[in-house]
């Protein structure tokens, strides 16, 4: 299990009130300041799979320029997904994957960018996930067996509780 800082951001879970009912939090009296969220994740499969990809191969096509804009769409629509999500102004998303042939894996780093009042780490995430979920939709027909794993913030800045990263990545790169 991968270590993170264990200090909490704050002391109660805020999507929840004083009766213990769901609501969306009052971001208004907040500053407006620039946030970024950068995640991370992977998804393992086939020696084979990976060679397809890597290719270009794959009879549906480019599948990591798919998922790519696949994961640009995720991050827009996160607060559609995400119940108590804020839509935000998104001024940036990019969402990178590489193939890494020693870990038969293909690696997703998404990093969000938004000027405004709630941080963007939601939207990263969600891009990471929707990314690696298109790569497995492609690749299904040749590898049922794939494993998404290890999508987790990696780093956030911005806002009243400043930068955070996570203590057990080098690097937030792929």
């Amino acid at each position: 299990m991968a270590k993170h800082s264990s200090k909490p951001v704050q002391s109660s879970l805020s999507h929840f009130n004083n009766a213990g009912e769901a609501h969306m939090v009052d971001v208004g009296d907040k500053a407006v300041t620039q946030r970024i969220a950068v995640a991370g994740g992977r998804i393992v499969m086939l020696p084979e799979t990976l060679q397809l990809i890597a290719s270009g191969q794959q009879g549906k096509g480019d599948v990591l320029g798919i998922a790519r804009v696949a994961g640009i769409m995720a991050a827009k629509k996160t607060s559609e997904l995400v119940p108590l999500c804020h839509p935000l102004a998104i001024t940036r998303v990019a969402v990178d994957l590489q193939t890494d042939e020693a870990a038969n894996a293909v690696l997703c780093q998404a990093t969000i960018h938004t000027s405004g009042q709630t941080g963007v780490e939601m939207e990263a995430l969600t891009a990471v996930q929707i990314a690696l979920l298109t790569v497995y939709d492609m690749c299904k027909a040749v590898d049922r067996g794939m494993v998404i794993a290890d999508v987790r913030l990696l780093e956030k800045r911005g806002g009243k509780s400043g930068v955070w990263r996570r203590e057990d990545e080098a690097s937030p790169g792929l």
